[in-house]
């Protein structure tokens, strides 16, 4: 009887001491911190940044040498163009597109015989077709042009121009066409006038202005207005990993007096010499009207279309996509309809 009462007070002391550990351990403690979450926790201080001086105006040149590092907060671009769903040809003896190459810009390779030897990618009776000086109010013909053949092209737009037709740039990219650029404002980079950095600037400019009216970046394709290069200017595309162009099969359009002559300049040379890039400029009326003529005549001659593309697109640099903002007047589209500004009152 005394052991089984030993036995019971034991079992009563044995508990107690469990729920007093198990109240201990459980209940919350006067020093113990509450847990934090995410949105409790106090923001990280951020690094002190040195203030630096406002930039230089747009035409000094020589303060764009480095990179700004507090570039104005750029304004809302456009939306970038989305890539044309491919459809089907609806013309059935189109030119087209026989087939798509696709480069890479690592070092700056170019392309076009008259300068640059490199590379001969084109087979006989193959051509590319590029068009510089763009975008301009005759490039919507060039384009349907080219639609109406199902077929593709390079474009080396003005920057300047693009600040003036940027929707007009849009539709090129829309229809699914390669864009590089043709620096900010056609000048001859060879020109004993402009110093290195200002050939540099213009290189730059053109690309961000591209990249401004898209919305996205443009491909690492540039030809020299006039094709005129240097040593300093080459070696700094190489830099870039952009590409050049050149040419082989010169249209002469700039200098045509008609439709008629611009098809004959091309086909004369390019009967002559089988393939080739072939130059022509989407901003020259008598192009736009030899176009769809053209491209008849280069189906019938059994020549095919090849399509360009980059590995790549190009990252323009932040000062000077910061400068397009800052100190280009773009033109936006308004949202207004014609029929609400311009009213014909009689006829």
């Amino acid at each position: 009887m005394r052991n089984a009462l030993g036995l019971m007070l034991a079992s009563v002391v044995a508990a107690v001491v469990i729920a007093g550990v198990w109240f201990w351990t459980s209940s919350p403690r006067a020093d113990a911190a509450a847990p934090q979450t995410v949105a409790a926790r106090a923001a990280d201080p951020l690094p002190a940044q040195a203030a630096k001086p406002a930039k230089d105006d747009v035409d000094v040149t020589a303060a764009l040498s480095k990179r700004a590092e507090a570039a104005p907060a750029p304004a809302p671009a456009p939306a970038p163009v989305a890539a044309a769903p491919k459809a089907a040809c609806a013309n059935p003896d189109a030119l087209g597109v026989s087939r798509t190459v696709v480069v890479d810009t690592t070092g700056g390779p170019g392309f076009g015989f008259l300068q640059y030897k490199q590379f001969d990618f084109l087979t006989d009776k193959e051509v590319l077709l590029t068009f510089d000086d763009g975008p301009w109010p005759t490039t919507p013909a060039v384009l349907k042009a080219l639609a109406d053949e199902c077929t593709k092209a390079v474009f080396f737009p003005i920057g300047l121009h693009t600040t003036y037709h940027p929707d007009i740039l849009r539709q090129v990219a829309a229809a699914g066409h390669t864009i590089g650029a043709h620096t900010w404002s056609h000048a001859h980079l060879a020109s004993k006038k402009l110093s290195e950095q200002q050939a540099k600037d213009e290189i730059e400019k053109g690309f961000s202005a591209v990249k401004m009216a898209l919305g996205s970046n443009p491909a690492p394709f540039f030809r020299f207005p006039a094709l005129a290069h240097t040593p300093a200017t080459q070696a700094y595309l190489g830099t870039r990993n952009i590409a050049m162009f050149s040419v082989d099969v010169d249209s002469n359009d700039f200098k045509s007096s008609s439709a008629e002559q611009v098809i004959q300049n091309v086909m004369t040379k390019l009967d002559k010499q089988g393939k080739g890039i072939i130059l022509m400029h989407d901003l020259q009326k008598h192009t736009a009207q030899a176009l769809p003529t053209l491209l008849r005549r280069l189906k019938a001659g059994g020549y095919k279309v090849v399509a360009m593309r980059a590995k790549t697109t190009l990252e323009t640099l932040p000062e000077y996509d910061a400068m397009m903002v800052k100190n280009e007047k773009v033109p936006t589209a308004s949202s207004r309809p014609v029929g609400s500004v311009v009213q014909t009152v009689s006829d």
